[in-house]
């Protein structure tokens, strides 16, 4: 203390009010937090205005790749289902009959030139053309009902990162207000210490919380640059671009029965629909298979001409009627049914197995709803207004010397972690949230109307 009498000199000036300045910063945390944690700046990251969820739903309808690719396959599909009921294309040959060799000239009165037409056609009756057509057809609308399911699911990916996004900058808000309140509570302690007025240990304790909050910093910087990557990762845009603060949107003031759900999620979810198509698709697949023994015909007409003794030309028809011979149906057509059977067998259990975890995902997802918004109203209602009043008794104790300056930190650390808390548990509820959207094809979150998602560099 020899050192700096000066400043020890003017320390204890203000030493009886050196307290009372340390303990109205740090209480000053239970107004600023909460905003700071709610509204998040640009200057967490550097990054352009607010980011919307219903924007960024907009921008993975149009930027997603996955999109666009079960698009293109749903739009293949359904080009295929035409050829599937049409007959097989006729066969249209020219053939040349008893040429002498050598000069390759016609023999008199064996030699011939012939055009030949032949088309291949089922058997009348049954009907083989049109479960063709019927299994193609429900292939195509299970290829359409891939292109909800797949927005669904990219617009939850993108949901996710979202929420784990916002969380990230609400936290880093509190985290870094809360380290300039240490950082002036540690200032305020050294200079009480300098003219005995505080511990040592005072000193070393909040110097311990001021490391343990910068690495906690920093340590959720880096996941939020994760986020990030994440996010545009989903938008098919470069890792580190811009992405905009996240803001929160208005979650549903209540929710519909887990029953209604779920029977929303069975009617409506796309790979749900897909399912039931491709059950349709194996069962006429299977019909068919069971007509592939009956024998497909050929029919044919033969035009000739050849060359006259006398001169002249003789031309003459001919029609020609054949069938196909199943002499190998035992390897071939019956092992079609088999396989037939047993794709349509696959089918539907892989349909129930799609509705039995799409019931127990609903009863999940409602659950941890239920849980978030139990927890955030203990949170906001219970626990965070008793740790304001632990905050406030300590700070009155702490003034006349009844607690330790660490008695007091650990309850002001405790308002900071409840605060944290709540941003988690938010984040954790509009992920639920937008998963439970995927999974009932249907929105849930009210989308604010905004503008389009934009960001230099990146795709819209």
């Amino acid at each position: 203390m020899k050192q700096l009498p000066s400043r020890g000199h003017c320390v204890a000036r203000l030493a009886p009010a050196g307290r009372r300045v340390l303990l109205t910063l740090l209480a000053s945390a239970a107004v600023t937090a909460p905003l700071a944690g709610q509204v998040a700046t640009a200057q967490l990251a550097g990054v352009p205005g607010p980011l919307t969820i219903g924007a960024l739903y907009r921008a993975v309808d149009s930027a997603s790749p996955g999109i666009r690719a079960a698009q293109a396959s749903a739009l293949a599909a359904a080009a295929r289902v035409p050829g599937t009921k049409r007959l097989p294309d006729p066969r249209l040959q020219f053939a040349t009959m008893n040429r002498q060799l050598p000069g390759f000239g016609l023999q008199v009165p064996l030699g011939m030139n012939q055009v030949q037409l032949t088309q291949m056609f089922p058997v009348p009756g049954t009907g083989k053309l049109g479960l063709a057509g019927q299994a193609a057809q429900s292939r195509a609308d299970a290829e359409q009902a891939r292109v909800s399911e797949s927005t669904w699911e990219q617009r939850s990916r993108a949901a996710m990162a979202f929420y784990d996004l916002y969380r990230a900058d609400a936290t880093l808000s509190v985290m870094r207000e809360t380290l300039r309140l240490l950082e002036a509570a540690s200032a305020t302690v050294n200079g009480m210490y300098a003219v005995g007025e505080a511990k040592q240990a005072d000193v070393l304790r909040a110097q311990l919380e001021i490391g343990r909050m910068t690495g906690q910093i920093a340590e959720m910087a880096a996941m939020r640059r994760t986020m990030t990557a994440r996010l545009n990762t989903v938008l098919n845009r470069p890792t580190d671009a811009p992405t905009g603060v996240p803001q929160l949107p208005f979650f549903p003031d209540s929710m519909p029965s887990a029953d209604s759900l779920t029977a929303l999620a069975l009617a409506s979810r796309g790979m749900l629909q897909a399912g039931a198509d491709q059950v349709r698709a194996a069962s006429a697949a299977e019909r068919l298979a069971r007509r592939e023994l009956w024998p497909d015909l050929e029919v044919g007409v033969i035009y000739g001409q050849q060359p006259m003794q006398g001169g002249g030309t003789d031309r003459m028809l001919s029609i020609m009627v054949g069938a196909s011979v199943p002499i190998w149906a035992g390897s071939r057509q019956l092992k079609m049914r088999d396989e037939t059977v047993a794709m349509r067998q696959m089918a539907e259990d892989d349909l129930e197995a799609m509705r039995a975890d799409t019931r127990g995902r609903v009863a999940e997802l409602v659950t941890e709803i239920e849980r978030a918004r139990e927890l955030h109203a203990l949170y906001q209602r219970t626990l965070l207004p008793q740790a304001d009043a632990t905050v406030a008794s300590a700070r009155a104790a702490y003034q006349v010397g009844g607690v330790n300056f660490m008695t007091f930190l650990d309850a002001f650390m405790t308002v900071y972690g409840y605060r944290t808390e709540i941003h988690r548990l938010d984040a954790q509820e509009g992920q639920a949230l937008a998963e439970l959207e995927m999974v009932t094809a249907h929105p849930l979150v009210a989308a604010t109307v905004e503008g389009d998602f934009t960001a230099p560099g990146g795709a819209q």
